[in-house]
């Protein structure tokens, strides 16, 4: 028989009851499926996107987050720029502004905003590296803000692409020998926009100058960022634009002159608009954007015509390297408890697992975003789309993936009024010189017509921006 003595039993009773206490304490940090516990989610996808998001949300509910006690709940969908809005008021705790969301999609330059007060929190300490090796570098780059912490986790990236009207492209290119291949550079397109426009000015003699544009850039501050790249420069130097060198110049000749001359059309809104109406043919663009382009053109006498697109790589300047604009925004977490912060790491894993990651963007015409995702899934995806659109899309966006580099845009405060500025004065300035332009033709060669409408036209552009 063994015996203890008192002081020996009252420590075994403090030790047992402090291992007791301690479990209890573990337990109660972690998640319990029996308690489950909801977290508030705002994004900004609608239309298929939405219902997509939808779906994979609905599976995690009654899946992993059943089993773990997890339930996501969607309390806001709204369009981007309310969305970063919200998010804003609540960075800057505005009178009125909404309760902070447990995650949210959201740009790295709202997300300073939020970082700086402490609002949402780092990921880096709910992932090891060796997961982290599975994303691609640079998606995961973009979401690391000034302090170099993982901030906007990356769930879906996109980039640009060059999309064309085929079915019209092809009678314009039995008529006067342009390839496709003439669209891989900047330059080719800007010929083919004033040759197009010329063309299509010829098919009603009796009427000067209502030729049709043939190409416009979702965004022109876009194209000229990556233009600067792509030759070796940079637009941004601390924060500010570096507009007196050689590449802008080169830039802004190329794409300038088919504005005025009518090539390229000046719209505030989405190419997807006018390759419906059939007032461009084609176009630079998010790859998210294919979901708007549909197959069909509606002309302005209410006729209709099936068409098909060929989606073709980022186009380059000549000489330039192989550069894309890295686009889209990534999920933040808000600072909150152990417990909430935990699950919403566990559903950002899950979401963004090849398989999730890779049926959402096969739905919605993004890019994924981890190696695998790619490298296993992508073909199989492209077999299995029935959206033909989408389904064209998938071998440009494996192109980019394995030829190109990213361009990833800086994360300072005045960025968005810097490209505000930018694009609203371009679209302005070149408005302006195409009227003149059209008044000079009336008493001038088209050459000698754009040489006086643009006259110090770029000089006045950076005194502008200035």
């Amino acid at each position: 028989m063994i015996f203890i003595d008192v002081k020996k039993k009252t420590a075994l009773f403090v030790f047992l009851l402090f291992q007791i206490l301690l479990s209890s304490c573990v337990q109660t940090a972690g998640l319990k499926p029996k308690q489950p516990i909801t977290l508030t989610m705002w994004h900004n996808f609608g239309g298929q996107m939405q219902d997509s998001m939808n779906d994979l949300i609905e599976e995690f509910n009654t899946s992993i987050g059943k089993e773990k006690g997890i339930v996501i709940s969607i309390t806001s969908i709204s369009g981007t720029a309310s969305l970063q809005e919200k998010l804003t008021m609540i960075a800057a705790d505005d009178p009125g502004s909404p309760e902070m969301p447990d995650i949210a999609t959201c740009y790295p330059a709202t997300a300073v905003l939020l970082a700086d007060k402490g609002l949402i929190i780092s990921m880096d300490q709910y992932f090891t590296d060796a997961e982290l090796k599975d994303y691609l570098p640079q998606f995961l780059a973009e979401g690391r803000l000034p302090d170099k912490k993982l901030y906007v986790f990356p769930f879906a990236k996109s980039t640009e692409v060059l999309f064309l009207n085929k079915t019209l492209f092809e009678r314009f290119s039995s008529d006067t020998g342009i390839t496709i291949d003439d669209l891989a550079t900047f330059e080719g397109i800007a010929e083919t926009a004033m040759k197009y426009y010329e063309w299509t000015d010829e098919q009603t003699p009796g009427i000067q100058n209502d030729g049709k544009s043939f190409y416009t850039a979702d965004s022109f501050f876009n194209l000229v960022q990556v233009g600067m790249v792509q030759l070796g420069s940079s637009l941004f130097y601390d924060g500010k634009l570096q507009l007196n060198n050689a590449e802008f110049q080169h830039i802004w000749n190329v794409i300038f002159e088919p504005a005025v001359k009518g090539g390229y059309a000046i719209y505030d809104g989405y190419s997807s608009d006018l390759a419906k109406t059939g007032d461009i043919i084609c176009s630079t663009g998010s790859t998210a954007g294919i979901l708007f382009y549909g197959n069909e053109i509606t002309y302005p006498d209410n006729t209709k015509e099936k068409i098909e697109y060929v989606i073709l790589p980022y186009p380059t300047f000549e000489g330039g390297e192989k550069v894309a604009i890295q686009r889209g925004s990534g999920l933040i977490v808000a600072k909150s408890t152990p417990q909430k912060e935990e699950a919403a790491a566990l559903f950002l894993k899950w979401f963004t697992s090849p398989e999730q990651n890779m049926r959402f963007v096969s739905s919605t015409g993004y890019l994924p975003i981890t190696h695998q995702a790619f490298t296993d899934y992508m073909e199989k995806g492209m077999a299995e789309n029935t959206d033909i659109n989408i389904k064209k899309l998938f071998p440009a966006a494996l192109k980019v993936y394995n030829e190109f580099d990213f361009y990833i845009p800086p994360v300072f405060d005045e960025y968005n009024s810097i490209a505000e500025n930018f694009e609203s004065g371009f679209s302005v300035l070149a408005a302006q010189k195409r009227k003149q332009y059209l008044e000079y033709l009336k008493h001038y060669t088209a050459e000698q017509a754009y040489e006086k409408a643009a006259n110090n036209a770029l000089n006045d552009f950076i005194q502008q921006l200035r």
